[in-house]
């Protein structure tokens, strides 16, 4: 068979040469918000990796290939066909590879071509949880048990404040995954810095992260790590307001039985309603946000 996981020349050059790379997932440009701001957005985060000193590696499925490094037409297609593209988590890769489709890369998809890939660090958004309700429907996302077995560390601004996240928090303990709090004692979530959740690991310097990654793989403990970094506070958004914009599209998605991959591209289509626009200014800040640290990171990783 023909190789199923390909990098750019970049990307494959910057490995070769023990360069900083960061991986970046797809499903924010095709089912994250809308176009053209989706390409804007991805766009404007790899260039925020490179002004940083790493290489981007934007990830995807590309007629059934495993891609890391998008070139800016593949990104575009991407962009406009948004959620005609397949959702791919790690249960649907198979089915892309058989049948040579598209797929736009979850956290959890995004990890596990990242590794094949030979890259270790991953900006993203926020990473999937437990759901509300799990205790009826079971939902909880791919990404916890991903972080539980796949040498990826994965940067981001908290879970999603749509989840539960005590319980969240209590399946990384669970399977293992640490969660570190960069600069900070709470855990965010997402849109906003406070959780009212403590983490239990508080690390203030890229280099320390770097040095928790190692000393973890090193010792040949499997499994990926989480790095909570808040949004800035500049671009959080009014938190009375965004509370009863999540509570809303939640009480909307109840009503129209909304659940499994449809449910999280749902609420965030509604809460970005809710509040006029100002959860999607915030959401792109704080990928942006992620992806200078991720990069930053991804440096001090490379130097060890």
């Amino acid at each position: 068979m023909p190789s199923l996981i390909q990098t750019s020349t970049e990307v494959a050059e910057a490995l070769a040469t023990n360069q900083a790379v960061v991986a970046l997932e797809s499903t924010i440009i095709t089912h994250g918000m809308p176009y053209p701001q989706n390409l804007e957005t991805a766009l404007r985060v790899e260039e925020t990796v490179r002004e940083q000193g790493a290489v981007p590696a934007t990830i995807a499925m590309v007629d059934g290939i495993g891609r890391a490094g998008l070139v800016r037409a593949e990104l575009e297609t991407l962009a406009k066909l948004g959620p005609q593209v397949t959702k791919c988590s790690r249960r649907d890769i198979p089915y892309l590879i058989s049948q040579k489709k598209h797929g736009a890369t979850t956290v959890a998809a995004t990890m596990i071509l990242a590794a094949k890939a030979g890259i270790s660090i991953f900006a993203t958004g926020g990473i999937g949880g437990v759901h509300p309700g799990v205790a009826d429907t079971w939902d909880i996302s791919a990404d916890l048990q991903e972080l539980a077995q796949t040498n990826v560390a994965v940067v981001c601004a908290g879970a999603k404040s749509i989840l539960d996240l005590p319980k969240t928090l209590e399946y990384l303990e669970t399977v293992g995954v640490p969660v570190i709090g960069y600069q900070t004692e709470e855990f965010p979530a997402f849109f906003t810095r406070r959780s009212g959740l403590k983490v239990e690991i508080n690390l203030n310097s890229p280099s320390d992260i770097a040095r928790l990654l190692r000393a973890k793989w090193d010792f040949g403990l499997q499994g990926g790590v989480l790095v909570a970094n808040p949004i800035p506070l500049a671009s959080e958004p009014d938190y009375a307001h965004l509370e009863k914009a999540i509570k809303t599209a939640q009480a909307q998605a109840q009503e129209q039985r909304i659940q499994g991959k449809a449910l999280t591209p749902f609420l965030l289509d509604r809460i970005e309603k809710e509040t006029q626009g100002e959860s999607l200014k915030a959401n792109i800040q704080l990928v942006l946000n992620n992806a200078r640290l991720a990069a930053k990171i991804a440096r001090a990783y490379a130097q060890l």
